[in-house]
């Protein structure tokens, strides 16, 4: 599995039009997303204070999209990556079946994110 962290409303969005696209697909050619490994050192640099975000949870063998592993965009991984650890990078759109579950991503009274159950 493989992980990528939105917003609640860009979810129900992409369940309107049938599949999902984030700003960075159009701006970087590709979809962001993480390992499991990755999910709370990525929220934790990207997503520190945002609140109304979901965690989609992605079966790479349902995307149509292309997926490539590779280096962390923008340099350095987040703290709590290691070096050298890649990233999945969806090439194109996430088909809506590919989604095999959503839940809530919230941080707790500290604000620090917690991993969801699944």
């Amino acid at each position: 599995m493989i992980f990528h962290i939105t917003s609640r409303k860009d979810w129900e969005t992409a369940q309107s039009k049938g599949e999902y696209r984030a700003e960075s697909l159009q701006t970087e050619g590709f979809i962001h997303c993480s390992t499991l490994a990755q999910v709370l050192p990525v929220a934790e640099k990207f997503y520190k204070g945002q609140s109304g975000l979901v965690l989609l949870v992605i079966e790479p063998t349902l995307l149509s999209s292309t997926l490539k592993w590779e280096p962390p965009s923008g340099g350095a991984p987040p703290p709590g990556v290691p070096e050298g650890d890649p990233f999945p990078h969806v090439y194109g759109p996430i088909d809506l079946d590919a989604v095999v579950n959503v839940v809530d991503f919230i941080f707790d009274s500290n604000g620090t994110f917690q991993m969801p159950e699944f």
